[in-house]
Formats: C-alpha cells, sequence, structure tokens
C-alpha cells in the first residue's frame, strides 16, 4: 500500500522548515479560511477549531491526500494573542508578557477525505525576562514581529527574552514536531 500524499495547510515559513527538517516530503496549499476568534473558547479548543477548519478546507481541494492544519496562539491572562496589526500593538503584546509566564498552544488536525482523521494539542510555558520598551524595541528590530502570534519569535534572538520554558520548543515555534511526527507514522500505516 503507498503512503498518501501529504499537504500542508500553511504557508507558515517556521513550519514548512520544521516538517521538513522531520524528513517528510510534502506539498503546500494555503488554506483560505477565515479562523475562528472567540475568547470565550479555552486555548485547546480555539486553536484546534482553526487547524480543523485549515486541514478540511484542503482537504476538500485535495482529497486523496493526507492534510495538516495547524493554528498557533499565545496566551496570557486567558486571552489569546494572535499576530499583531502593527509595531505600536507589537510593543504592548510583549510588554504584556514582560517578566511573566504566559502559554503557548498549537492545535493540529490531520484530515483526509474531508473527514479529520485525529487531531492533537501541545501547550508549552513560556516565561519571558523582565523587558524594557527599549529592549521590546531593540528586539523588533531584528525580528518582525508581524507575522507571529505574540508578537515574537522564540527561534530568533532567544536570549533577548526567554527566561526559561516548560514545555516543547517547537510547539512554540509554531508545530510540536514530536507529536506530528508520532501521529504522522501512525497515520500512514
Amino acid at each position: 500500500m503507498s503512503r498518501r500524499p501529504l499537504v500542508l495547510a500553511s504557508a507558515s515559513p517556521r513550519r514548512l522548515e520544521l516538517l521538513g527538517q522531520a524528513g517528510f516530503e510534502f506539498e503546500v496549499v494555503l488554506s483560505q479560511v477565515d479562523e475562528a476568534h472567540d475568547a470565550a473558547l479555552t486555548p485547546e479548543q480555539l486553536t484546534l477549531e482553526n487547524a480543523r477548519l485549515k486541514a478540511l478546507a484542503v482537504s476538500h481541494a485535495r482529497p486523496a491526500a493526507l492534510v495538516i492544519g495547524a493554528d498557533t496562539l499565545v496566551y496570557i491572562d486567558g486571552d489569546p494573542l494572535a499576530k499583531p496589526a502593527d509595531m505600536d500593538e507589537a510593543l504592548r503584546m510583549v510588554r504584556r508578557l514582560s517578566g511573566r509566564t504566559h502559554e503557548v498552544c498549537t492545535g493540529v488536525a490531520f484530515a483526509c477525505d474531508g473527514t479529520v482523521l485525529h487531531e492533537l494539542h501541545v501547550i508549552t510555558h513560556v516565561t519571558f525576562k523582565p523587558l524594557t520598551d527599549e529592549l521590546i524595541s531593540a528586539y523588533h528590530a531584528r525580528v518582525n514581529p508581524l507575522d507571529k502570534a505574540g508578537a515574537y519569535g522564540i527561534q530568533e534572538c532567544t536570549d533577548m527574552l526567554l527566561d526559561h520554558m516548560t514545555g516543547s520548543f517547537t510547539n512554540v515555534v509554531g508545530l510540536p514536531v514530536e507529536e506530528v511526527t508520532a501521529a504522522l507514522h501512525a497515520l500512514q500505516r
């Protein structure tokens, strides 16, 4: 039995890199869906809902493929922080994370033939150092915050922000590779 083609329903350069580094061959098909933004949902519920929407939309377009949809959000005080609209919002987001622990939740859905076969979520706890506005601005001068949930990319200039972390580093980057790899191996049998 041959393996189904693998499709990533994301244009995130970080997800592409992580999945490629894990040794998978895949096609990228961008999902054209409106993501849910319901702050009443838990981090798990909201990220899984968005991952499901993305995976199913692409699965209908590529019915024979195994499609991966993913969504990553940063949460502080129960509030989801998506991608900032501009640099002022980016500064406010990271200022809010300064000196505190927040959660990064990624939901991942795997779909084939218009049906979700499996889903998972991973939560990582991230603690930032106390940060001044000058340090945040210096960080944002080096790392574009506008395409990143929470206005930061943990894989870039990590020492400027990070105090410590509990959980999956790749989850914070945008795709929990260990869990996704295990799921793909089980689904591709």
